[in-house]
C-alpha cells in the first residue's frame, strides 16, 4: 500500500513538473484536452438554405484543425458528438458518437451549450 502511495506521488510530481517545463502553446493544448474531459455539453447546428439539416447533440468541444508541425490553422473544424437522427434535440437510444468534420467557409452552422444539459 506505501509502495501505491509512493508511486502515485512520484507520477504527479513529475506530471507537475513536466506541465511547468512546458511553452505556453504546450500548457495551452494541456488546458483544451482538459476542458475535453470537462466540455459544454454543446450543440452543432448544420443549416441548409435556411433549414435545419443535421444536428449533433454532448458535444465536448468543436477544434480547429491545424498542421502537425506547421502552425497554420486548417479551414475546418471537427469534434465528436451523438448524431441526432430525428433532430429533436436530444440523444436516443440508438443515436451513437460520431466523427464530424464541416468547413469554416461555406458551412452555416451555430454552436451552443444545451441549456437543458446536465452537468
Amino acid at each position: 500500500m506505501k509502495l501505491l502511495k509512493a508511486a502515485i506521488v512520484f507520477v504527479l510530481l513529475i506530471s507537475v513538473a513536466a506541465l511547468f517545463g512546458c511553452t505556453q502553446e504546450s500548457q495551452n493544448r494541456i488546458g483544451r484536452s482538459l476542458q475535453n474531459w470537462t466540455g459544454v455539453r454543446g450543440v452543432l447546428e448544420i443549416y441548409s438554405g435556411g433549414k435545419l439539416v443535421k444536428r449533433f447533440v454532448r458535444i465536448d468541444k468543436l477544434s480547429t484543425a491545424a498542421g502537425t508541425s506547421e502552425r497554420i490553422s486548417r479551414p475546418y473544424r471537427y469534434g465528436y458528438g451523438v448524431m441526432d437522427a430525428n433532430l429533436n434535440g436530444k440523444a436516443d437510444p440508438g443515436e451513437k458518437k460520431v466523427y464530424f468534420e464541416f468547413s469554416d467557409y461555406s458551412t452555416n452552422y451555430i454552436f451552443f451549450e444545451n441549456p437543458d444539459s446536465k452537468k
